[in-house]
């Protein structure tokens, strides 16, 4: 089960949350990409956050825009965990909205929100979740933040 849903309210949101997508396949990690509206596509909501885990997914990362309801919704149907991206949409009031729409969820319904367009972090975030059981992608996530280190210390050695 190292298989992660990547859902978006609409085709607009693909380029944010194309990071989540491009840093799970660097870690071998298969990605479902789909679009799900929670206001007009309900049905489809529903079947999806039901169904989610009978289908081999361990992780959902649902982005949206606006009122964004699309990520508190799959985790109210779903069992798997969730990860909120916010995204800053054109009929967003700079962010705020679908940032406070994700991370204000109530209890019991929990969702791990990233931050406003932060698609490549809920990537990783996945990918931790599912390197906390399977021992190549947790190897592949520590090669990853050495790399991050390496380029601090390149970056340092430069303004010498």
């Amino acid at each position: 089960m190292n298989k992660v849903g990547v859902i978006m309210g609409s085709k607009s949101d693909l380029p944010v949350m194309q990071d989540a997508i491009d840093i799970l396949k660097d870690f071998n990690i298969e990605v479902e990409v789909d679009i799900v509206s929670a206001h007009r596509t309900p049905e489809k909501l529903f079947d999806y956050g039901k169904q989610a885990h009978t289908k081999g997914f361990a992780v959902i990362i649902a982005g949206a825009g606006g009122a964004a309801h699309l990520p508190g919704m799959i985790a109210s149907l779903s069992p798997l965990p969730v990860i909120g991206v916010p995204v800053k949409s054109s009929n967003s009031i700079d962010g705020w909205d679908s940032v406070l729409s994700i991370l204000q969820m109530p209890g019991g319904v929990p969702v791990a929100t990233v931050a406003l367009n932060g698609a490549k972090n809920a990537g990783i975030l996945a990918a931790q979740i599912i390197g906390s059981n399977d021992p190549a992608v947790l190897n592949k996530i520590i090669d990853y933040k050495e790399s991050l280190k390496q380029k601090v210390y390149e970056s340092a050695k430069d303004l010498k």
